[in-house]
């Protein structure tokens, strides 16, 4: 391993054997049999990146397709405790790190720096070139396998995680990003500094996703603009990408996050639920493949 997770060795698990179809893909690139790759962005943090993330992956499960989540949120690796898969060893095979599957059917897998850490309360406080060294690792060294999609869940912000992110996923384009953002305006100020990154980068804006849009009453059905409503649609429209939808405060989405459950089979009658599967289904449209 590279001095860049040198500190995290006894975090891995004994070595294991890559499937026949795994050895295969890496002869050409761990990411060699990836489809589709997601970047999801906020130029601001506490948006819910880590939750639109983790409910677009059980979306896209729900939808048939086989789904990788790589967590480059360094300092705040949230998704191991949101798929309930904290705690877990990462073991090597032929072909680098196995990525942890967190359901029977091996239809969801995760690599997070989570992981790699002796003590869940330990801080990673690492300079860039550490930081970068490790996202390059976790892009080279992750045997991946065949996915459907790959949803990368980032830091808030525009600096060296996530140059360092768009460098090393780029020969494996092309590249989507879904940027999230809540409806205030001073959060939709800093995103749009997101949507400038990712003109100058080159990436496609698959589109805006407005989260923590209003509170419905779970008595009376109605919604109250807790965080004002609009700013992540008029961003879209001022940005000329598309609004991809709005998703509600949900106490039920919030608990299921906490307890590592599946809110897209669980709680089919909560209001984020139909804002989660059609933000999804926009994504199966209008994500960008790769050529073989």
């Amino acid at each position: 391993m590279e001095a860049a997770a040198a500190g995290s060795q006894q975090r891995l698990g004994s070595s294991t054997t890559c499937g026949p179809r795994v050895s295969e893909l890496t002869e050409a690139g761990n990411l060699a049999g990836v489809q589709h790759i997601i970047l999801v962005l906020s130029g601001k943090g506490g948006v819910g990146k880590s939750t639109i993330s983790t409910e677009l992956a059980l979306a896209l499960r729900h939808a048939g397709k086989k789904v990788g989540i790589l967590d480059v949120d360094l300092c705040g690796p949230s998704i191991p405790r949101m798929l309930r898969a904290q705690g877990r060893a990462v073991h090597q095979c032929d072909g680098g790190w196995v990525p942890v599957y967190v359901d029977q059917e091996q239809s969801i897998c995760l690599m997070s720096v989570g992981f790699l850490l002796e003590n869940p309360d330990e801080a990673v406080v690492w300079r860039g070139p550490k930081k970068n060294a490790l996202i390059k690792q976790f892009v080279s060294d992750v045997a991946w396998g065949q996915l459907d999609y790959l949803v990368v869940d980032t830091p808030p912000g525009t600096s060296d995680e996530h140059m360092a992110t768009v460098d090393a996923l780029r020969p494996y384009g092309p590249l989507g990003a879904l940027v999230v953002t809540t409806p205030q305006a001073v959060s939709v100020g800093d995103v749009r500094r997101e949507l400038t990154f990712c003109r100058k980068t080159g990436l496609r804006v698959l589109g805006v996703v407005e989260n923590m849009s209003g509170f419905v009453c779970p008595h009376c059905a109605e919604c109250t603009s807790v965080f004002s409503r609009g700013g992540g649609e008029e961003l879209a429209s001022h940005a000329g990408v598309p609004f991809l939808g709005s998703v509600p405060l949900d106490p039920e989405l919030t608990k299921s996050l906490e307890e590592g459950r599946d809110f897209i089979r669980e709680f089919p009658e909560s209001p984020a639920f139909p804002a989660l599967l059609s933000i999804a289904q926009k994504v199966l449209t209008e994500a960008p493949a790769r050529v073989p």
